[in-house]
């Protein structure tokens, strides 16, 4: 049976979020439609800000809505001391444990070449001109521990190699085939302090 024509297409829409099948669309839409209007209206507004406000912070590619991002503009942070990850999220899996005091670069992704993802669609270049910029004692590397995050790390590595800088990679307290946003506090800390050099 078709539903309202509105109704049919919120649920197609939300769909479209990653892990959302039918059944989960159909739960959602439901939720949405027996609430408020007025918080359906704050979901809504939510949704535009973070699509209108949101963007990526020029030094360490993270996402912001201020440019540099507050961690950037943080001058408690060691400047010399960069955490390389594969994505925003990580960021945020890492900050939750408040024992790192150094800043972060997003790659925004991982080298996928099965899925099309070279070196040239990561923030890469980035990263080299922050560490030929001087004053970067250690990137530590916290790429996934999958394939595409050991293939990354490895680059990383190599593209660092000439640059007279200390390439760490966190240790292996993480699960392979993981993702660092789902790891607990105390895995990630003991994964970043068993860093070990690349």
């Amino acid at each position: 049976m078709k539903g309202p024509a509105s109704l049919d297409r919120l649920i197609v829409e939300l769909q479209k979020l990653p892990g959302v099948g039918r059944k989960t669309a159909e739960r959602l839409a439901f939720h949405v439609l027996k609430g408020a209007p007025a918080e359906v209206k704050k979901l809504a507004q939510a949704l535009v800000d973070v699509k209108e406000k949101v963007r990526l912070c020029s030094l360490c590619c993270s996402v912001t809505e201020n440019d540099p991002c507050d961690i950037c503009a943080d001058t408690r942070r060691d400047r010399s001391l960069i955490c390389v990850v594969e994505e925003p999220a990580d960021v945020f899996a890492i900050e939750r444990i408040n024992e790192y005091k150094g800043v972060y670069h997003v790659l925004m992704g991982a080298l996928s070449p099965l899925d099309g993802i070279g070196p040239e669609d990561l923030k890469l270049a980035e990263l080299q001109r922050r560490v030929a910029a001087g004053g970067v004692r250690e990137v530590i590397v916290a790429t996934n521990p999958n394939v595409e995050g050991e293939a990354t790390a490895m680059y990383v590595a190599r593209v660092l190699a000439d640059a007279g800088t200390l390439v760490t990679r966190i240790a292996r307290g993480l699960p392979m085939g993981g993702d660092l946003e789902y790891a607990d506090e105390v895995t990630l800390s003991r994964a970043l302090d068993g860093r070990l050099k690349m």
